[in-house]
């Protein structure tokens, strides 16, 4: 399987809809002036969201279809696919490395962790974020025997590897890199993943507030923010 073909068409079917509550527990933890780099960046979406909040951001993906809607929206992009290739730049090029719901569709995630690491400068910022393969849901499921392919959910049929908070930061110190923060995003607009009782306004707000406060059983995504030391 060519997994740039498959992308390219991926992208050119999507569109730019996104989890906009989810890249912003990304975003805001970017600050003026930071060289960021942001590893298979899609479209930009995310790319525009903390070049608003002032820093410098360089992009790679492995979709030609990708970087040209990147590159679009002003952004120095590089087609780049890491299950076989190098990121073009340079050892300790950037203050912090970004890979957002990426490494999950790989057929080799660890290479792409290798050059996150590479990439960025000591005592530099690395953001992971990965779909949760513990979440509640997904431990009832396995309890009773079952493994649903469900659409954006941790299980969603695109993603060839799974992670659960624990592993994803053994990945990171494996690579020299200490995680400072954990969060979690909710994502309760998927349906079929959560009983729609829990999007009414009260419980919706007390459940994404579970979903930070322990991630590792009630997010659907979380988010790792480490120092390389």
């Amino acid at each position: 399987m060519n997994l740039a073909e498959y992308y390219d068409d991926y992208w050119r079917k999507i569109g730019e809809t996104f989890d906009l509550a989810r890249l912003a527990l990304i975003a805001d933890r970017i600050t003026p002036g930071e060289n960021v780099l942001e590893v298979d960046c899609g479209p930009g979406v995310l790319a525009e969201m903390m070049r608003e909040r002032g820093a410098h951001v360089t992009g790679t993906d492995m979709s030609g279809v990708a970087v040209e809607k990147a590159r679009a929206k002003g952004f120095a992009v590089t087609q780049v696919n890491l299950d076989t290739e190098k990121l073009p730049f340079p050892d300790g090029s950037f203050d912090t490395v970004i890979s957002n719901s990426a490494i999950e569709h790989r057929f080799y995630f660890d290479r792409p962790l290798d050059e996150c690491a590479r990439v960025l400068r000591k005592g530099g910022k690395f953001i992971l974020c990965l779909p949760n393969i513990a979440h509640w849901r997904c431990r009832l499921w396995l309890l009773f025997g079952r493994f649903p392919y469900l659409r954006n959910s941790p299980t969603d049929l695109t993603h060839l590897r799974f992670f659960t908070i624990h592993e994803a930061e053994a990945l990171c110190r494996e690579r020299g890199i200490r995680i400072l923060e954990r969060d979690g995003s909710a994502s309760l607009w998927v349906k079929g993943f959560y009983p729609s009782l829990l999007r009414r306004p009260v419980l919706r707000d007390i459940y994404t507030w579970l979903a930070r406060k322990w991630p590792s059983l009630f997010a659907r995504d979380f988010v790792l923010v480490g120092r390389k030391e």
